[in-house]
């Protein structure tokens, strides 16, 4: 291929290789810059001036415009070739020419690698479908190639407790070299950085940076997508969470209702066996078995009882008394019971109540059970010999008052922890648990605007948390 030159003549036309986002090869007419004032591609004989465009800088038009007309896609009609005869002053420039013209194309490449880059990147996010380690190793693994010397640059990834490295990271090749970090901000908070470095063997010809400014660029951009995409993913869990949420508390509020007109329908023909088989206890003569088996149908009705009762709690449509009450005057009649009732020789129980408690405005009965079925659990959780201890607080000035209950028995594993006040979850055998006592401290406490937490380990016990202000306002 040839140019009309300025004054009539022919140019040779300087030929690079220059390669598109796609990987297709083009040729770069490095000569064409003197006439249209930028670099021309040619690929399959057309003009790609839209790469032109884009990434190669403008250059000073030259005055003679009229060598348009005489560029290589409108040669003159007398154009004929001739051979070309350098001086040697023409011969250098025409050097010169081509060294500045290779230096361009090189840019060129660089930039062609970045944009790449940052497509790759906007991929690998689509891709990976929210999972964020999943996407930020696909970071990690593509960033070195965007570097003007891939074969030897390194990427390293810090996000909170996350760490993810290339292998020269891991080694410790690249930590003495040269290096450039860009923070990771998400909602505008520093939550990490990203780093590129290359091994302090790496000479630099220049004696300069071995980065390139727009490569300091590309790691910025790539730095802000990492936000928005860690931002996404974690926006995308919160709804998900919220949305989980409501459709238990939808469950809850579905399986309270049934579970009230199941104990309201139950309540009155369970009441009657009762009452029948107490009766029938205390008539006189009956034989040894008769009252064995009455005396079972009376526990069983007894048990039944207390279910119900539960289930109307857990419903919230059990009758309610609030009155100024004093927190250590319960949890004593609680305990006095539940000490005298514990069938495991093992457990020494201890209090530890404070003085002083103000009163808080509390139905007696409901917090006694609230006592009563944390204790409980307490017990059941030490197979041995252990310990419960039972201790009250006050909550600042008139923040109200705290019950503590803590066992150093089985503990509970994370899953089960975070079931541990769903309704009717339970990990004791059939017939030894309904799964209901948590569902219903938490309820009690929920109606006298309270909160409740939990804390507990496998093999080192769980303590429970009861926080009670001093007037009741339920909460939702």
């Amino acid at each position: 291929m040839r140019a009309a030159r300025r004054d009539g003549g022919v140019l040779n036309i300087v030929r690079r290789d220059v390669f598109d986002m796609r990987g297709r090869k083009v040729r770069a007419v490095a000569s064409a810059r003197k006439f249209a004032g930028w670099l021309m591609l040619v690929n399959a004989g057309q003009v790609v001036d839209r790469w032109s465009r884009r990434f190669v800088p403008k250059l000073p038009v030259p005055p003679a415009r009229s060598t348009m007309s005489r560029s290589p896609a409108h040669p003159p009609a007398d154009a004929t070739p001739q051979p070309s005869r350098q001086s040697p002053q023409a011969a250098f420039a025409a050097g010169e020419s081509a060294g500045a013209d290779g230096e361009l194309a090189g840019q060129l490449r660089e930039r062609i690698k970045e944009l790449t880059c940052l497509y790759e990147v906007a991929a690998a996010f689509a891709r990976c479908r929210g999972s964020l380690p999943e996407g930020l190793e696909r970071i990690v693994a593509m960033l070195p190639g965007a570097c003007r010397f891939p074969d030897r640059a390194a990427a390293c990834l810090c996000l909170d407790d996350l760490t993810l490295a290339s292998p020269q990271f891991a080694d410790g090749a690249n930590a003495a070299g040269s290096r450039i970090t860009s923070d990771l901000l998400v909602a505008k908070q520093r939550r990490g950085a990203i780093t590129l470095a290359y091994p302090a063997a790496l000479p630099c010809g220049d004696g300069g940076d071995l980065f390139l400014p727009e490569e300091r660029s590309l790691l910025e951009a790539v730095a802000s997508q990492v936000g928005v995409f860690v931002e996404s993913v974690e926006a995308e869990r919160r709804r998900s969470s919220m949305e989980s949420q409501l459709r238990h508390a939808d469950r809850l509020a579905t399986i309270g209702q049934l579970a009230a007109g199941v104990a309201h329908e139950l309540n009155e023909p369970l009441g009657n066996t009762l009452g029948f088989a107490q009766l029938a206890l205390k008539a006189p003569g009956l034989p040894e078995q008769v009252r064995a088996d009455l005396t079972r149908i009376v526990q069983a009705a007894l048990h039944g009882r207390e279910i119900i009762r539960k289930l109307l709690v857990f419903a919230r449509q059990a009758p309610v008394s609030k009155q100024r009450i004093g927190i250590n005057g319960v949890i004593e009649e609680a305990m006095f019971l539940l000490e005298a009732g514990c069938e495991n020789p093992g457990i020494r129980f201890v209090r530890d109540l404070g003085q002083s408690l103000p009163e808080i405005e509390a139905d007696p009965v409901q917090i006694r059970q609230v006592v009563s079925n944390l204790v409980i659990n307490a017990i059941q959780a030490i197979a041995g010999k252990g310990t419960v201890r039972v201790c009250s607080r006050a909550e600042g000035d008139g923040g109200g008052v705290m019950l503590c209950v803590e066992d150093d028995g089985a503990g509970m594993s994370p899953e089960v922890l975070r079931r541990a006040f769903d309704p009717f979850f339970t990990t004791k055998d059939v017939g030894e648990g309904t799964g209901l006592g948590l569902a219903v401290v938490q309820g009690i406490v929920a109606g006298h605007g309270g909160g409740i937490e939990v804390e507990s380990q496998p093999g080192r016990g769980s303590t429970f948390r009861v926080h009670l202000p001093i007037r009741s306002t339920p909460t939702a």
